[in-house]
């Protein structure tokens, strides 16, 4: 795109500016056939025409690595446009000024917000005007009087009128200057965005044993709150946000000292109020304030994330596994909000590699995040390109422009969270089966490899520098959760044999030479044999991330690999089928049991209710999946950890096991071109079932436990051809249609 609009900023500095430009079309050349805005600026923004919105997007143009690519997008309002609209646009502080990370970074990217606009009207007689940025623009003060994202926002009705005056005495607005911009890191932005879901009405509002005014909207979620009200002149009504409860109080701890406030100052008449230039993860909320009676119909949630297309359900006849399985779907809504993020209510909300790393193939199945994933990997490549094929741990790297805490080691290349390079587009090929991610993330792929392949020792093995490890093993102290039963080393190893077979299988796909890479995982193979595993089958540190990975990433002969199996579900039988796994093992597990014979105690081990457990939250009444298998505690006390989270979807990737495993349902090759049918029922389980809208139609599965046997019906399109692998060993090709096999 030709941009001729500058980048404006207002000459005195505002928190919240309010920009605005009249429109005078040009005369005499007929009707308008044509308006498109192009917008972007540095913080968030909401543009209206009119006093319309220009489109439903909010938190626009959302979080990029800025410091290289800055996303805008293009809006057709050529029915909202006419001869004397104006043009009004408002920023927030967003990612680029507000508060980032966990050390008190802000304003990490620039100080000053600014905002760049085009608009590109074309005429019935070919004629063509542009309206740009530029010092014609002014730039006034907004009804917002403080924005961030993890304090929440404060909006004064007071401050509001109808008819602004642009110039003269009693003028708000201002003029504005020309900023210091390189207009060639505009970039369209490749993702969906965020937009509003839907709204919730409280189930519940009462008063806390301390007096204070809760509400419960029933379900963990992100967004905020928006109502209509009336009260005096000047009184404010503030809304405090949390996940849980404690003590019958709204429970804040987690929150670390992101406030998660919002407030309103009331104008006398009736206010409409909605906070879009922050968000809050919350199922509770605390209002003071509110003028007379507080009821259900007094206010709603809205839920706000990343425009995605729902795609793949599952279902059982178990309660407690469909509401584990709608948890991993709450906390994926609630994390992909333009960034894939670790959690969104604390301080933090930054894009960590490491969680996305192991929840892609679940995500991918859930939604249509083809795009999404897409335009995130941008960015890691990016970061890679500055950082001499250096995966960060957070993408966009917010780190890197912080200070770095004493104490703690240089940040370097780390099994799983920068193995996301190579997992994450394999995940997205295998799903939906277009090389071009492949081709487009080669280089980042191919750097990673090559990087972590120059710090293995001279045994080859990856054993060498700091390492997340099998991150939040529950036998880790909670203050270390790096301390895990798992080498270290046996984990970034078998990483590191993962990602360099991934890459030489992408090679080969693309047409590149393959031997580099081919060779590094046959040398990563053999060195992990050696160094790691023990004649009789032992794997170090003999836990079960130890076995989970070196039997889920192909690391051992087979012989071998029984033995390994027969260990890994002794470990998971003596430890009674609690989670004993972490970051790196819990999304395999039971997988590896599945693979290696041990189907009972995949499921056993699925079906525990006792802490640490997939469904010991659902029975503590969690909505969506926690950060820590105990972030809530039997009492109902939190976890005294200074990191917990009640959203945190990494732990959540048991649904792809769920979807492959327990319903049935897998690609036979990428982009479901083939279907394989798996279902082995388990668990005491008596049916389930599995659907997807895949690019070349819906595929399902159900199967139920008869009198007379298993039944199994699969729906596949035309074209699609399909195997049905059942529990005794036999597979059966399966046509278009719906078909009914009895077993």
């Amino acid at each position: 795109m030709d941009w001729q609009a500058r980048m404006i900023t207002p000459a005195v500095d505002l928190l919240a500016p309010l920009f605005r430009r009249d429109i005078a079309l040009d005369p005499g050349h007929g009707a308008v056939t044509s308006a498109v805005l192009h917008v972007s600026s540095l913080g968030v923004h909401e543009c209206l025409l009119d006093g319309v919105p220009v489109s439903v997007e909010v938190l626009s143009p959302g979080w990029s690595a800025y410091e290289w690519r800055l996303r805008y997008r293009s809006h057709d309002v050529t029915a909202l446009l006419r001869d004397g609209s104006v043009l009004t646009v408002e920023l927030g502080n967003g990612w680029w000024r507000g508060r980032l990370g966990f050390l008190g970074g802000r304003a990490l990217y620039g100080d000053r917000l600014g905002l760049i606009a085009q608009l590109e009207v074309t005429f019935s007689d070919g004629h063509r005007q542009l309206v740009c940025t530029d010092e014609s623009w002014a730039a006034g003060p907004s009804d917002t009087l403080a924005d961030d994202l993890y304090d929440g926002q404060t909006i004064d009705a007071t401050r509001r009128t109808d008819s602004p005056v642009l110039s003269g005495p009693g003028s708000q607005y201002l003029p504005v200057h020309l900023a210091d911009f390189d207009t060639s890191l505009l970039a369209p932005a490749i993702g969906p965005p965020v937009v509003r879901h839907e709204t919730r009405r409280p189930e519940r509002v009462w008063t806390s044993p301390s007096g204070r005014t809760l509400v419960d909207f029933g379900q963990n979620l992100v967004g905020w709150l928006r109502f209509t009200v009336r009260g005096p002149r000047g009184s404010e009504i503030r809304i405090r946000h949390a996940e849980v409860l404690e003590d019958e109080e709204l429970g804040v701890r987690p929150l670390r000292d992101a406030q998660a406030t919002d407030r309103f100052v009331l104008s006398g008449g009736d206010d409409f109020f909605e906070p879009t230039k922050t968000f809050h993860g919350f199922r509770y909320a605390e209002v003071t304030g509110w003028p007379g009676t507080l009821t259900a119909d007094s206010l709603e949630a809205v839920v706000v994330h990343s425009d995605l297309a729902r795609t793949g359900t599952f279902e059982c006849s178990d309660p407690l596994l469909d509401q584990l399985h709608t948890n991993v779907v709450w906390g994926l809504r609630g994390n992909f909000l333009d960034v894939p993020t670790d959690c969104p209510q604390r301080n933090e909300r930054l894009g960590w590699t490491g969680d996305l790393a192991v929840f892609a193939p679940s995500a991918a199945y859930l939604y249509d995040v083809e795009s999404f994933l897409a335009d995130w990997l941008v960015d890691l490549d990016l970061e890679q390109q500055h950082a001499d094929g250096l995966v960060p741990f957070v993408v966009p790297d917010v780190l890197k422009l912080m200070p770095h805490p004493v104490g703690l080691p240089p940040v370097d290349s780390a099994a799983v969270w920068s193995d996301a390079a190579v997992w994450v587009p394999w995940a997205l090929y295998e799903t939906y089966g277009d090389l071009a991610v492949l081709a487009r993330q080669w280089s980042s792929m191919s750097a990673h490899v090559r990087r972590v392949a120059s710090k293995v020792s001279p045994s080859g093995v990856w054993d060498a520098g700091f390492q997340f490890g099998d991150w939040l093993d529950p036998d880790a102290p909670p203050d270390q959760p790096w301390r895990a039963k798992a080498d270290p080393g046996v984990v970034a190893t078998a990483c590191l044999y993962r990602s360099a077979r991934i890459v030489s299988q992408v090679a080969g796909l693309l047409g590149h030479d393959a031997s580099e890479f081919a060779d590094l995982a046959d040398r990563t193979r053999e060195a992990f044999n050696a160094e790691y595993v023990d004649p009789d089958g032992t794997v170090r540190s003999d836990c079960t991330t130890a076995y989970t990975l070196a039997i889920v990433f192909d690391l051992l002969s087979p012989a071998v690999e029984a033995i390994a199996g027969d260990r890994l579900a002794e470990l998971v039988a003596k430890g009674g089928h609690r989670i004993s796994t972490g970051f790196a093992g819990t999304p395999y597990v039971c997988e590896a049991l599945t693979r290696t014979g041990h189907l009972d105690d995949a499921y056993a081990l699925l079906m525990q209710r006792d802490c640490p457990s997939w469904l010991y939250p659902v029975t503590m009444g969690a909505t969506t999946i926690w950060e820590r298998w105990d972030s809530m505690l039997p009492d109902g006390s939190i976890n005294p950890g200074e990191m917990t989270s009640f959203n945190h979807y990494a732990l959540g990737a048991v649904a792809d096991w769920m979807h492959r495993t327990v319903a049935g349902l897998a690609p036979a090759a990428p982009g479901y071109t083939a279907v394989r049918f798996a279902p082995r029922p388990g668990g005491g389980l008596t049916w389930a079932a599995a659907s997807l809208e895949t690019q070349r139609g819906r595929v399902a599965i159900r199967w139920d436990q008869t009198p007379e046997g298993l039944r199994v019906e699969t729906t596949l399109p035309h074209g699609v051809p399909g195997v049905l692998s059942l529990p005794d060993g036999r597979e059966l090709q399966v046509g278009p249609g719906t078909t009914t096999t009895h077993h």
